[in-house]
């Protein structure tokens, strides 16, 4: 049974963007979930770019106890998770300062890079462009450990498992059941292992969040 939440938590912003075809809409459609369980009133939006050219993709999702407006500002999102490295760089200013960015440590070049116009930041500059808005920034392998797994597309999931472990008043089965109504049979037992693998990483990368 999903823990039920802390009477004292008002609300509880995110932003999560990517590129198409990453997971962004399923992973923003689990967290919805999970906050229904929990008993909050949640409402979530949906920007699409250009996805099928590899275009950016932005949700927010807020949980309340009354949610007005699903739309979240600069400045506003307490948990920012980033489905790839320069779409943390293109949405860090979203995060509220001292809140969490989750980053997957990987980088889909976009077409200005690959045509030679642009180059890729590097890792020093990501670094200092998410440190300047939270030092709770973390840099999580996620495509490389759900491609251990057995396919690198689960990394939303991965980054959800390391959301996790700072919602403490979100129980394990809570998450488990969100990812289970939402992703084909086939593939339950692979997106459960991604999960439990997130929560793994994130207790590496910083000890005990949850405390």
């Amino acid at each position: 049974m999903a823990n039920k939440r802390d009477s004292s938590q008002k609300k509880v912003s995110f932003l999560l963007a990517g590129v198409g075809g990453q997971g962004t809409i399923l992973a923003s459609d689990v967290l919805a979930a999970v906050g229904q369980q929990v008993g909050y009133d949640v409402k979530k939006s949906e920007v699409h770019g250009m996805a099928q050219r590899g275009g950016s993709v932005t949700t927010s999702v807020i949980w309340a106890n009354k949610v007005y407006s699903p739309l979240i500002g600069p400045g506003e999102a307490d948990f920012f998770l980033a489905l790839e490295r320069l779409e943390a760089l293109r949405y860090a200013e979203m995060a509220r300062p001292g809140g969490v960015i989750l980053v997957n440590d990987y980088g889909i070049a976009p077409l200005s890079v690959s045509s030679g116009t642009d180059q890729y930041p590097n890792e020093p500059r990501i670094r200092a462009v998410l440190g300047s808005v939270t030092p709770n920034y973390y840099l999580v392998p996620a495509s490389a450990l759900a491609e251990q797994l057995g396919n690198a597309r689960a990394n939303n999931v991965v980054l959800l498992g390391a959301l996790s472990q700072w919602l403490p008043d979100v129980s394990l089965p809570a998450w488990l059941e969100a990812i289970r109504e939402r992703v084909p049979a086939r593939f339950v037992q692979l997106n459960e292992q991604a999960f439990l693998t997130g929560r793994e990483e994130m207790e590496k990368l910083h000890p005990c969040p949850r405390a």
